[in-house]
């Protein structure tokens, strides 16, 4: 399926993405103590009100309770993106975060080729 996102939605997805990984970089410990928290995609809605954030967990064991503590700090993760992108950004878009498996996905296929 073909990608018929605009380039300015593509722009406004890499900054997100840039600021976001920011954030976790500096912040992430206290949503997922002893984790590494990877920003892997962002997908912004055409009318740039709503951000789809994909993360990678290492190690990727328990992260629906990483994803939950996510959640739970949503507000501060927006508030702190806000901070970052209000020059750049008339709005900052609603962000929901989900879990991007595809590396768990490859590493299963890989041993299975292995095997």
């Amino acid at each position: 399926m073909e990608s018929t996102e605009s380039t300015r939605q593509k722009k406004v997805a890499r900054l997100i993405l840039k600021e976001v990984a920011d954030i976790f970089l500096h912040k992430g410990n206290g949503y997922a103590p002893g984790k590494m928290i990877s920003i892997t995609k962002v997908r912004v809605s055409p009318d740039f009100s709503y951000a789809k954030i994909y993360i990678s967990i290492f190690p990727s064991v328990n992260h629906d309770e990483i994803l939950n503590s996510i959640h739970e700090h949503v507000h501060k993760i927006r508030f702190d993106l806000g901070q970052k992108v209000r020059s750049q950004l008339r709005i900052v878009p609603e962000i929901a975060f989900f879990i991007d498996d595809s590396l768990d996905y490859i590493e299963k296929i890989d041993k299975l080729l292995k095997s």
